[in-house]
């Protein structure tokens, strides 16, 4: 990676030192083997060791550079002490090499000098704790060049000279926060670090403080500061062990970290493990009070002594700032009883560090020495499922160098593409351009498993959305089109998939002169693959907007004459390609390709039992509008050859349904209308037979003669054969006469008439008759003794004809016996009727019932209820 792009992002860091300062690994042999650049933070003792940014000569690692110069000692101290502290520094180098760890600082070139500098290599730091807790400390130190430290104010004289050489806290650390889960992994990377140095390395480490503590470019917390170890013999790990306590008489830099020491140290001397473990909780306790420590005694041994007596007040007061999980931990951690505190392997098992994205990210830092296996289903499933717990800043400051650094691993790469794909997903075009493009161009271009080529090819529209236009043509457009020439069927069913998400980003020369021929060619090849072959439809399907009608008619429908696998989405997605085709009339999909090409491919499909309702209602759907469409066309060109075809009842449903050939116009319906059947009499239908003209009685009993107009009523009646005769406004009210005395069946003395309707009232209105007409019952009535004919008995056959809404009589009276003799030399009744007048009808026995006169020519009697009404139907019986 070149220099400038790797140290553009520290370009905002001051750096208050002279061009001689900022040139002060000149000389080093260092310089041989590193390419160092601008200093980024400060840690060790008294933030001596300034950190430089870098990068190694022979592979363009990113790295760190520590530098040491040796004329700050000599400011500080006095001159004969400029030796011992060049040679503890020394020593805490080469304590580091010894101790491989991944939560031990990493040293990558040893400790190189010369007669003003040492100098080593090491991981990227991104600063130590102290640079970042010193932005929440209070405003102490009034001077901005006056580098923090963990022990508090430092001496006037000192801070003046330390202005002149020591750089001031990086900007980047004073903007940086700590996640909740940043501080959470934080603590237990320290915690296995004294694990380590405690049960394995069998050191105490003496000086577990801020300016210890570095914090790499990957957000991981290192132990560092070597400089005050104490060996222990492996079978005393639980006993203590000698050590010098904190002395005036001895310089700061050659001493550990007052306001962190265990008080036992200084107090009898002798430290254990557990003094370790007092100085963490003072960390703890630190990063949770703004930066500042507990005990801030400003290098003075008396008042050490005197903040220790009331520290327990002091953390109890700091209890609630903690998370909860972790505050019993750390006040026993804090507390002066070196019994109470737990040991690190003891604070590893608390609750507070049990969480699923701790594991992942723990999993992470040593992945390195997993085998291959266990890499891939590390990056497959597990850190897929832990991403959404993790905070997206630890994405891109944890876990994204990682993913980076395992690209170049073929082995691995497949698995690792499925976090990657992950990052694309979720980035930022910002975030894609600055972190991930120049990546991802490496992976385009390098050779790839069958796996990892499927893996980029299924996502590629995530990545194309991503990336710059010009480097879409560039980069990604030739990988995909020679994936189309591999010899593995995954790659090229990837490479159809691939081209149906990114057809958009396509031209289209390149879709007919690229895209389609390759297609073809894959589909040819796997033709009774269902899962190539449904990609293939997928693409196609996708892709014929893009392409020239000449070339869809020629190479698309050829190839869809060739799919022969019955499968259910298969037949689906054939059948809207086609009625794609049908519907945009720019293709120009004719009814004979229909006719010949389309439907006998279609139609076999109507009796597959694979498909379901909805995808048989669809495949229906789309035959019937193509057999309408050449129906509708084949009619229009008969007809300009002014032939006629007729349009076969059975192929009605294969018409459009709004064509004019079919409209049916709806039935018309009279409101509050209502028609009853009628039941005819014998002597109508008798009527009805002579109604043709012969005969006198078939006119006359319709009241009109054959020529009359008002003889079309009957073919009215055959029309609507549900229509009530008496609701025909052509035909005659029915009127039903009820016997004539109380003698006759049936009749009821002093009870009048029942009740009857007349057809110009509603069918639930009665009305009351007072009308006595007695037709004879066993004497046939006669005609005219003019006319000299007689009109058949009919009183055993014609029922009294009754309405819907009126009840049939089932018993009658017997009607007055008339005499068998003719009648009078009067004309007959019937005559007598026509003629609108009705006299008197003589019985048998001689006695003379009088029948009232009733008005046929509609004027309403005084004795009876009759309206006026065009004609009079009598009906006689027995």
């Amino acid at each position: 990676m070149p220099a400038g792009t790797m140290f553009a992002k520290f370009k905002s860091t001051n750096v208050a030192a002279s061009s001689s300062t900022q040139n002060v690994a000149d000389g080093n042999p260092i310089t041989q083997y590193f390419e160092i650049g601008k200093p980024v933070a400060c840690a060790g003792p008294e933030l001596i060791w300034r950190i430089h940014d870098a990068y190694r000569k022979s592979d363009n690692k990113e790295c760190s550079v520590f530098i040491f110069e040796k004329k700050v000692a000599e400011k500080l101290h006095k001159p004969r002490r400029k030796e011992t502290i060049t040679e503890l520094l020394k020593s805490s180098v080469k304590t580091l090499e010894r101790f491989r760890h991944p939560r031990i600082l990493q040293i990558y070139h040893t400790v190189e000098e010369n007669a003003d500098t040492l100098a080593f290599a090491s991981e990227p730091i991104f600063a130590s704790l102290s640079n970042v807790l010193a932005f929440h400390e209070s405003k102490t130190y009034e001077n901005p060049n006056v580098p923090p430290t963990a022990g508090g104010t430092a001496g006037a004289g000192q801070a003046q000279a330390a202005a002149n050489t020591l750089p001031q806290r990086p900007a980047h650390a004073k903007e940086y926060n700590f996640l909740d889960m940043e501080l959470k992994y934080g603590f237990l990377q320290l915690t296995e670090a004294l694990a380590y140095l405690h049960y394995s390395g069998h050191v105490i480490h003496r000086n577990v403080c801020p300016s210890s503590i570095l914090i790499t470019k990957r957000g991981i917390w290192k132990l560092a500061g070597m400089e005050y170890v104490e060996r222990m013999n492996e079978n005393d790990l639980n006993s203590s062990i000698p050590c010098p306590p904190w002395s005036n008489r001895v310089s700061k830099m050659a001493q550990p970290n007052l306001d962190f020491m265990a008080p036992e140290t200084q107090s009898t001397s002798k430290c254990s493990l557990l003094s370790d473990m007092f100085s963490l909780g003072m960390v703890i306790c630190a990063v949770f009070n703004s930066g500042r420590p507990l005990i801030q005694a400003g290098n003075s041994t008396s008042n050490y002594a005197k903040q220790m007596e009331s520290l327990d007040d002091l953390v109890h007061k700091l209890m609630p700032r903690l998370p909860i999980a972790l505050q019993e931990a750390t006040s026993r951690m804090a507390s002066r009883d070196a019994t109470a505190r737990p040991t690190a392997q003891l604070l590893q098992l608390i609750k507070y560090f049990i969480d699923p994205a701790i594991s992942a990210l723990k999993f992470l830092d040593v992945v390195n020495m997993k085998d291959t296996q266990q890499k891939s289903q590390f990056y497959k499933t597990t850190l897929i499922e832990a991403m959404p717990l993790i905070p997206r800043k630890l994405w891109w400051q944890n876990i994204w160098p990682m993913l980076k650094s395992e690209i170049n691993n073929n082995e691995v790469l497949a698995a690792v593409l499925q976090p990657v794909m992950l990052f694309v997903q979720e980035a930022t075009h910002t975030e894609y351009d600055n972190l991930m493009s120049a990546t991802m161009k490496v992976v385009y271009n390098t050779p790839k498993s069958i796996q990892a080529s499927v893996t980029i090819l299924e996502n590629l529209h995530l990545i194309i959305e991503k990336t710059k236009p010009e480097d879409v043509t560039t980069d990604i457009m030739p990988m995909l089109f020679c994936s189309f020439d591999g010899s593995t069927i995954q790659v090229q069913s990837a490479a159809v998939v691939a081209v149906a998400n990114v057809f958009d980003s396509i031209d289209e020369l390149s879709i007919r002169r690229m895209v389609l021929p390759k297609v073809k060619l894959v589909f040819e090849k796997n033709i009774t693959d269902p899962k190539i072959v449904q990609n293939v439809l997928m693409c196609i399907e996708r892709v014929m907007d893009r392409m020239e009608r000449a070339q869809v008619m020629d190479e698309v429908l050829p190839l869809l004459a060739n799919v022969r696998i019955p499968d259910p989405d298969i037949i689906m997605r054939t059948v809207r390609i086609y009625h794609k085709l049908f519907v945009d009339k720019t293709y120009g999909l004719t009814v004979e390709t229909m006719a010949t090409n389309v439907l006998p491919l279609l139609i076999p499909h109507t009796v597959n039992p694979a498909l379901n309702f909805e995808q048989y209602c669809y495949l229906l759907e789309v035959l019937q509008q193509m057999l309408e469409a050449i129906d509708r066309q084949q009619r229009n060109k008969l007809k300009l050859d002014n032939l006629s075809m007729a349009s076969p009842e059975r192929h009605r449903t294969l018409r459009h349904q709004f064509s004019t050939d079919n409209m049916n116009a709806p039935p018309f319906n009279i409101p509050n209308l209502r028609i009853d059947q009628r039941k005819t009499s014998s002597a109508e239908d008798m009527a009805r037979k002579n109604s043709g003209g012969s005969g006198m009685l078939g006119g006359w009993w319709f009241g009109c003669s054959p020529s009359s107009p008002d003889s079309n009523f009957l073919r009215v009646g055959n029309v609507f054969p549900n229509r009530r005769l008496s609701d025909n406004t052509l035909m005659t009210p029915k009127i039903r006469i009820a016997p004539s005395c109380a003698s006759s069946p049936g009749g009821t003395p002093g009870s009048g008439l029942p009740t009857r309707r007349h057809s110009s009232i509603g069918p639930q209105e009665r009305r009351g008759s007072t009308i006595n007409l007695s037709p004879p019952t066993k004497s046939p009535l006669l005609y005219s003794q003019k006319q000299g004919g007689s009109m058949p008995n009919t009183s055993s056959s014609v029922p009294f004809l009754l309405s819907s809404s009126m009840q049939s009589i089932r018993s009658r009276r017997q009607s007055t016996v008339l005499s068998s003799g003719p009648l009078g030399s009067g004309s007959g009744i019937l005559q007598q009727l026509g003629s609108g007048m009705v006299r008197q009808l003589t019985s048998v026995s001689g006695t003379v019932s009088p029948v009232p006169l009733l008005r046929v020519n509609g004027t309403r009697n005084s004795n009876s209820n009759v309206r006026k009404c065009p004609s009079l139907n009598i009906t006689f019986s027995q």
